[in-house]
């Protein structure tokens, strides 16, 4: 598949973000699969598209944060940010009956998927605040 997949899988996996995210968890314990994706919303679509994306319903297996920002410039962007314990755990969210329902109503929000990059993140922390 084209280098939406990991994006649009973004997409899927943000609806279940908010309870993924990881809590006052340092990143010490090897971390070996991240993702930052940047999607373009429909003008004017951004916050209904934010809505679905954090619209959490659970954690996901091997999900250590699910972070989407607004993108500080572009009024219609996104960006989704992704650590998980590894490459495995996000390929096997892409099977959970929510994510699939996630693309379903996301999609025709979308405008397009800007950039997708796999990273290793190797160190930091996050404090979710609230």
């Amino acid at each position: 598949m084209t280098a939406r997949r990991p994006v649009l899988a973004g997409l899927a996996l943000a609806m279940l973000g908010g309870g993924a995210l990881a809590k006052g968890r340092d990143m010490e314990d090897p971390v070996p699969f991240g993702m930052i994706g940047k999607m373009k919303a429909l003008p004017g679509k951004r916050a209904e598209l934010i809505a679905i994306l954090s619209s959490g319903t659970g954690a996901m297996p091997g999900c250590r944060a699910y972070l989407i920002a607004e993108d500080a410039k572009d009024p219609d962007a996104i960006w989704i940010t992704e650590i998980w314990d590894d490459a495995s755990s996000h390929k096997a969210s892409l099977q959970l009956p929510a994510v699939r329902a996630a693309i379903a109503k996301g999609r025709p929000l979308i405008a397009g998927f800007e950039l997708s990059v796999e990273t290793r993140p190797v160190a930091g922390s996050f404090v979710a605040h609230g």
